[in-house]
């Protein structure tokens, strides 16, 4: 028996295939069974053009068959098998002269860009097995053949006796090791578990004899165990069935079945395209955060499937991060795969396809908004942090995608509006779109900035999250309306009669400037307030760093001491005033003394820190006494 020689270049690639192609083992079998799906595919083909030939769907299958005594695995299938000739070519391409050159003059790392010129994926069972063997008959052949190899030192063909059409791949399982434990290999549940990952979807059935327990009928409450063949994997995908054939159960049964989240999808997406690239999409929208979202080892992205294979668990590439709650799968028969098929060979079908899934997944948020307006709040408590997020990341480049989808609180409907409903409702005189931003509705409704807002009918949107006033800021405006926030040093609506007088000013400069001198560095300016009408004070902020937005910076790891340009206004008509410019008279002390418990005042109203809390209990005592 001849032993027939790999080229010199076999076993580096052989090596390359087995140490780092593959980044999991157990997709040894995966190739295996595709391979075997291919065979059956190809008579299946063939009879569409030749008569002698009837497909009769039942009659074709692929069959799992682990061997713990003999420590071997066995695919077999019924498909076209391969001649002599076939075995030699297909099975010795790895070793094809000019397969390390073209390697070579592509400048092609690692062998990842050479698939589709070398049927590789059957040298992955290498990774498991010392010993590969194929036994073979052919469509329209009397004899067998048995091709067998040890790896790269060569293999050898010889005739077989075998009945039956199609092929059978043995495998002899490798020992284990101190770092490797092949035993998996050959453990039902193990074997069940990977077809059921990666090969749940293909068109033939995968069959194994699969132990199970059942009562004796003689004995009652005991059981035997007995062998049983069953199907393992699901063959037809929810994803090619037609849509009016589907109901909501079905959905939400594949969404548990794949293990997509606990909770009950809010909506489901199906799409089925077929144009310039065809693929067939369900995606899900989760009613819950994941306990783990907003977390390093959150890891976003959409099965992907190649012709009903899975080819990643989680392509992440599919999905932008705003829209990284999205569950699913894409499946695709026109996917540029790698040597490994793993990963994709070019990104531009992969990117034309994510740019579609994007636009649907946002059209189908505004219906839900539109339509189901409850169903899309609840979604938007869970995930409207990271469309917020997606707004202001990347410089703002996404803010034309999400805007629409934006909500915040409403002081006047108290519930949540979105920016368009806030826009609609807007009165003929009103110029800005205004906000107000604290911890709570609640304490933002006790702000004294929103007095002088609210007296004039306007409705204001509460920001409770961090991430709120900075999404805005990203924004800047909505439908040609600019954002103010309510502690703006110009709100733009004050009358003639809230207007200061020039003579005011004036009469009133030597107080402030007093004032001022007193807080120097502590705030900017000290004035009178334009939007106070019963408070004695507030703090407003002049240019883009809000008071609000300095809390948020300052409470962060990487503060670098970012400081909101602080003003303290005054309210000229409360008689915290009046007693203001009686203490400048009579009393520089308590002057003093005023002018530090107003700005302390100041603070605690916008919920910031006193600098020196002991000094501020002392300052009301004297008041006290």
């Amino acid at each position: 028996m001849e032993t027939k020689q790999f080229q010199a270049e076999s076993k580096r690639l052989l090596e390359m295939m087995i140490n780092s192609i593959y980044s999991q083992r157990e997709v040894f079998l995966r190739e295996l069974i595709s391979n075997s799906s291919d065979a059956i595919d190809k008579i299946y083909y063939k009879a569409l053009t030749d008569d002698s030939l009837t497909f009769e769907k039942d009659s074709y299958y692929i069959k799992v068959v682990p061997d713990k005594e003999k420590r071997t695995l066995t695919i077999q299938d019924t498909g076209i098998g391969m001649t002599k000739e076939e075995l030699e070519n297909n099975l010795g391409v790895i070793a094809k002269s000019g397969s390390l050159a073209f390697k070579k003059e592509n400048e092609i790392k690692d062998g990842h860009d050479i698939i589709g010129q070398f049927g590789v994926g059957f040298y992955a069972a290498f990774m498991v097995a010392d010993v590969v063997t194929v036994i073979s008959k052919a469509l329209g052949s009397d004899q067998a053949y048995k091709w067998e190899s040890h790896g790269a030192e060569g293999y050898t063909i010889t005739p077989y006796e075998k009945d039956s059409l199609g092929t059978e791949i043995i495998l002899k399982i490798k020992e284990n090791t101190e770092d490797e434990s092949y035993d998996e290999y050959l453990e039902e549940y193990r074997l069940k578990s990977i077809i059921k990952k990666y090969s749940d979807f293909i068109r033939y059935p995968i069959k194994m004899d699969v132990t199970i327990r059942k009562p004796k009928e003689e004995a009652e409450n005991e059981f035997e165990e007995i062998s049983e063949e069953q199907t393992i994997n699901s063959m037809v995908p929810i994803w090619r069935k037609n849509k009016s054939e589907l109901t909501d159960e079905d959905y939400e049964k594949f969404y548990q079945e794949k293990h997509y989240g606990f909770d009950k999808p809010v909506k489901h997406i199906h799409i089925s395209v077929d144009g310039t690239i065809r693929y067939n999409a369900i995606l899900y929208i989760p009613e819950n955060i994941p306990f783990d979202y907003y977390s390093k080892e959150y890891e976003k992205g959409l099965e992907l499937y190649s012709n009903g294979v899975l080819i990643m668990n989680k392509c992440g590439d599919l999905l932008p991060d705003y829209f990284s709650f999205v569950k699913g799968m894409v499946d695709s028969e026109d996917l540029s795969l790698n040597i490994s098929r793993e990963m994709l060979q070019h990104d531009r079908q992969l990117k034309l396809i994510a740019k579609n899934i994007s636009k649907k997944i946002k059209n189908e948020l505004q219906q839900l908004m539109k339509n189901e307006r409850e169903k899309y709040e609840q979604f938007y408590k869970s995930f409207g942090r990271q469309l917020k997020y997606g707004v202001y990341s990347d410089f703002g480049t996404h803010k034309e995608t999400l805007q629409d989808l934006l909500m915040f609180h409403s002081s006047t409907e108290k519930k949540l509006a979105s920016l368009d409903e806030y826009v609609s409702r807007m009165k003929d005189d009103q110029k800005y779109i205004y906000y107000a931003a604290g911890e709570s509705h609640e304490r933002i409704e006790k702000l004294p900035q929103t007095e002088l807002v609210a007296d004039k009918g306007y409705e204001i949107l509460y920001f409770t999250e961090d991430i709120d006033e900075f999404a805005i800021k990203m924004l800047m405006s909505y439908k040609d309306k600019e954002f103010k926030s309510v502690s703006s040093g110009d709100l733009g609506i004050e009358n003639e009669e809230e207007k200061i007088s020039e003579a005011e000013e004036k009469e009133h400069k030597d107080l402030f400037s007093r004032m001022k001198e007193i807080l120097s560095g502590k705030v900017s300016d000290v004035r009178i307030s334009k939007r106070l009408k019963s408070h004695p004070v507030c703090l407003s902020a002049d240019g883009e760093v809000t008071i609000e937005m300095e809390k948020i910076l300052s409470s962060m790891p990487d503060n670098q001491n970012v400081k909101a340009n602080k003003v303290l206004e005054i309210n000229s008509n409360h008689e915290v005033f009046q007693a203001l410019k009686n203490a400048l008279e009579n009393d520089k002390d308590k002057f003093s003394l005023y002018t530090n418990l107003l700005y302390n005042q100041a603070l605690l109203i916008e919920g910031l820190p006193i600098s020196d809390p002991v000094e501020f209990t002392n300052d009301i005592c004297k008041v006290m006494v």
